[in-house]
């Protein structure tokens, strides 16, 4: 290892913590010392595989290691707040999964003891970083397609989780649809200022009787005036949909699915083509890659990190808006940041 290379301790090695620590195998520079997860008897035959040191159940045992430079916390969301602001007691860089926590005033907390430390915090939103997303936000932000008046999400699973992964998830909107709150931050480049939203289980109706949704459709009011609908469900048969488009004054702009290939057969019986890619690890493998060589790129360039700390908080905010419409019926107003400088 050179001075310049950081080593690296990952929280958390449920899927997607080996899905980070499987593709920072690929970067130059970087160096996985210690995983820790509280479940380490199955993780032994993968472990091997990662080329880091040691494999804990403490994640205390990582912050204690002053040759560790920075975390990535993968741990479940209940959790994550409590280790932010410890890794930021210890001095680590961090990147954390979305999201931050479960609740607005535990998310501040942890963002004070971030901004105390002034170490790098980096949320993990990680289709701002595919490039058909960034396109579009780019010709957004560019007024190629004028004044921007709609945006439509779609974002669709194509299988509900397990029950026992519905009841500790924090609900729909904090689990799911909260990348498709901050995806409609980032292409509008306006804040949400007003959402409705209306939802139901139809996929599995077990997961009502857990105080929870599996498809839903949310309005959304932009401050800049423009306006926005998301549609989820936890069950689309053919597989991950995830769709956006943006409409202006000069046109639209969308983004289709991701296939194998797009070979399209065309003939009397009809035109077939590939479905979409099965889940998030095969559609955003490569977005995934892209925020963390930014998170790693930050540290050691001392660059600022542009997927921060006040996305996360107002991603959650629009969650929790969502939840209370919902449970209203009514839209509802998402707290904004006027009194807290992030």
């Amino acid at each position: 290892m050179s001075s310049n290379d950081i080593t690296v301790g990952v929280i958390g090695a449920g899927r997607i913590g080996q899905l980070h620590v499987n593709n920072l195998k690929h970067f130059t520079g970087i160096h996985v010392k210690t995983i820790s997860d509280v479940f380490t008897e199955h993780l032994g035959d993968w472990f091997e595989t990662t080329g880091a040191e040691y494999l804990t159940k403490n994640y205390q045992d990582i912050l204690n290691d002053t040759e560790i430079d920075a975390i990535l916390v993968c741990s479940p969301t209940d959790t994550h707040a409590a280790i932010i602001k410890d890794a930021a007691k210890a001095g680590k860089h961090i990147f954390c999964e979305k999201p931050i926590s479960f609740s607005d005033a535990e998310s501040l907390e942890a963002y004070e003891a971030v901004k105390q430390a002034n170490v790098k915090f980096q949320i993990g939103f990680n289709r701002r970083y595919d490039p058909n997303f960034d396109k579009v936000k780019r010709l957004v932000e560019a007024k190629e397609i004028g004044d921007l008046h709609i945006l439509k999400i779609t974002s669709r699973d194509p299988a509900p989780p397990t029950l026992d992964y519905v009841s500790k998830s924090g609900g729909l909107f904090a689990d799911m649809t909260i990348h498709d709150f901050d995806m409609a931050r980032f292409i509008s480049g306006s804040e949400v200022i007003e959402v409705f939203s209306q939802g139901t289980a139809l996929v599995n109706p077990e997961i009502k009787e857990l105080d929870d949704i599996d498809t839903a459709i949310t309005s959304l009011k932009f401050a800049n005036g423009a306006m926005g609908v998301i549609d989820n469900s936890r069950q689309a048969v053919y597989g991950y949909d995830q769709r956006l488009e943006a409409f202006g004054t000069k046109g639209f702009v969308n983004v289709n699915n991701e296939t194998n290939t797009r070979v399209e057969v065309q003939s009397a019986v009809g035109i077939n083509q590939d479905n979409p890619l099965y889940f998030f690890l095969e559609r955003y493998n490569d977005a995934y890659i892209q925020e963390i060589a930014e998170f790693f790129a930050a540290i050691k360039n001392d660059d600022k990190i542009s997927c921060t700390f006040k996305d996360g908080i107002m991603a959650q905010r629009i969650a929790e808006a969502a939840k209370e419409s919902l449970d209203l019926g009514k839209p509802v107003k998402v707290k904004q940041l006027d009194k807290v400088k992030l």
